[in-house]
């Protein structure tokens, strides 16, 4: 009875009144014991009203559903097609939406609209993939700041190559401590590009030599994205890197320089495709038969197998343990032994030495610039020292 009152009071009332009345009517649906009666000819009504002709009805309705999962699935469904206005609070909180709904407004909605699902809670993985493959650059970012969404490294990698331009973008993944290192790797290849072309648009530098300091920056940086990869992580940024063509007998040279064992023989690995505990067993041989074998089979310039030879040998020699800082840089001991070595032997050509004259200077910079952060560090620890004794 008083909802066939409000069905014929609403036809001449006001856009405020017919607001606020649904609002009580949606209200009364959670929270009021009704018959099945009232109940029926409430959720008729509720249906009707979603064709008011003002968007606040539709808002009033959407504010009270949003959240609760006893709420007319029918009406809900309705009101998260509906003008952004009205939709998005479903969208964002709706638990009686389900993935293919989710997943069908992503891919006909609008930025707003797609924004609205990326910040949903527990956002699985299907709905992630979606707005990843047709979401906004927005969307995006909204998916990656969510830390309830789950996401397939599929994915990431969708994102990095459809907005990996932008630096909001960038820096939002950047700062993800579980972000994997192949993707993470994707993203330094993107800025380094954008640098590029940045720094030979201004012509600041030459085509050439911009090319070359890119690809310097790019292997520094995946040393240190390497040296905190490990099993898997370390097996998926190893076949991204086959892939880009970035596992370069440049790059496992400095992974072997740096003291990383670990990059140096899955890199080995990949190439040769062996197990890489078979790879670190014939490192760890020595036996010079073995590791030219290896060598060859991974595919790296025979006019490379001096350096990395005598790179192992020092390695032995010196007694080198892996740390997580020394596998990330440069190690001016090892550098400077396998150089000299290298001079003196006439089969060497001259790219590999100057390859190795490179290492040697940035290895001499690197320990400068170590040597000299640590005065300072000493030189402040002591000003500090001083204050607190004369106060």
């Amino acid at each position: 009875m008083i909802v066939r009152q409000f069905i014929s009071w609403i036809r001449t009332a006001s856009a405020g009144e017919r607001a606020e009345a649904t609002r009580a009517l949606a209200r009364a649906w959670l929270i009021s014991d009704l018959s099945d009666e009232d109940r029926a000819a409430a959720e008729g009504a509720l249906l009707m009203l979603l064709d008011d002709r003002s968007p606040l009805v539709r808002q009033a309705m959407a504010e009270v559903f949003a959240q609760s999962a006893d709420a007319p699935p029918a009406v809900v469904r309705a009101l998260s097609v509906d003008q952004p206005a009205v939709a998005l609070p479903v969208l964002e909180f709706s638990p009686l939406l389900i993935d293919a709904d989710l997943v069908d407004i992503v891919a006909t909605g609008s930025s707003e609209v797609q924004c609205a699902v990326a910040r949903r809670a527990g956002l699985p993985a299907p709905v992630g993939a979606a707005i990843a493959e047709v979401g906004s650059a927005a969307a995006a970012l909204e998916l990656i700041e969510n830390p309830h969404a789950e996401l397939a490294p599929f994915s990431w990698d969708r994102i990095v190559e459809r907005h990996g331009h932008l630096a909001a973008i960038r820096e939002a993944m950047l700062v993800l401590d579980d972000l994997p290192s192949a993707t993470r790797m994707a993203l330094v290849t993107k800025l380094s590009d954008t640098l590029t072309q940045f720094v030979v648009a201004r012509r600041w530098l030459s085509a050439e030599r911009a090319e070359r300091l890119m690809d310097e920056t790019r292997d520094r940086s995946i040393m240190l994205v390497a040296s905190r990869s490990h099993e898997d992580d370390m097996l998926a940024l190893m076949r991204h890197l086959r892939a880009t063509g970035h596992l370069t007998a440049g790059l496992i040279l400095r992974a072997l320089l740096s003291g990383n064992l670990d990059l140096f023989s899955h890199a080995l690995a990949e190439l040769a495709d062996l197990p890489c505990a078979r790879v670190m067993a014939l490192v760890h041989d020595g036996a010079s038969a073995s590791l030219k074998a290896l060598l060859k089979r991974a595919g790296l310039p025979e006019a490379t197998h001096a350096a990395f030879r005598a790179a192992l040998e020092a390695i032995r020699e010196i007694g080198f343990v892996d740390s997580e800082s020394g596998a990330a840089g440069l190690q001016r001991r090892m550098v400077e032994r396998v150089l000299t070595r290298c001079e003196t032997d006439a089969a060497v050509a001259d790219p590999l030495l100057i390859l190795l004259r490179r290492f040697a200077t940035e290895s001499a910079r690197e320990e400068a610039s170590r040597f000299c952060g640590e005065l300072l560090a000493e030189d402040t620890l002591a000003e500090q020292e001083q204050r607190w004794m004369v106060a």
